[in-house]
């Protein structure tokens, strides 16, 4: 959740022609992390919960990749803290992921 906020606080500095474009994508991404989270663990069962895992984790490599390209555009310059804490989310997803998995396989 804490990434939602600092994407739309980032992207509300980017150029007025990006609107439509690489901040909404940005946006979109950085909401569907939390969102297929808390929909994936509203769901019946651990194997629902982990396709939802895979999906926020798709959305997290999407936020990631659009992350060095607006740095590499120039639009802003806090990419290390950003991309930091997409690593931190990244692993913290592995081991929910994992975790799951291996319940999953011991039953």
């Amino acid at each position: 959740m804490e990434s939602v906020q600092d994407i739309y606080r980032v992207t509300a500095r980017f150029p007025k022609e990006e609107v439509y474009a690489l901040t909404n994508q940005m946006r979109r991404a950085a909401v569907s992390i939390p969102s297929n989270i808390a929909e994936g663990a509203g769901r019946n069962g651990q194997k629902e919960f982990l396709q939802f895992l895979s999906i926020a984790r798709g959305s997290l490599s999407e936020l990631e990749t659009q992350i060095i390209i607006s740095d590499n555009l120039g639009y802003f310059s806090v990419n290390k803290i950003l991309l930091d804490k997409v690593d931190k989310v990244f692993r913290l997803l592995a081991g929910l992921i994992n975790s799951l998995r291996r319940e999953i396989d011991n039953k």
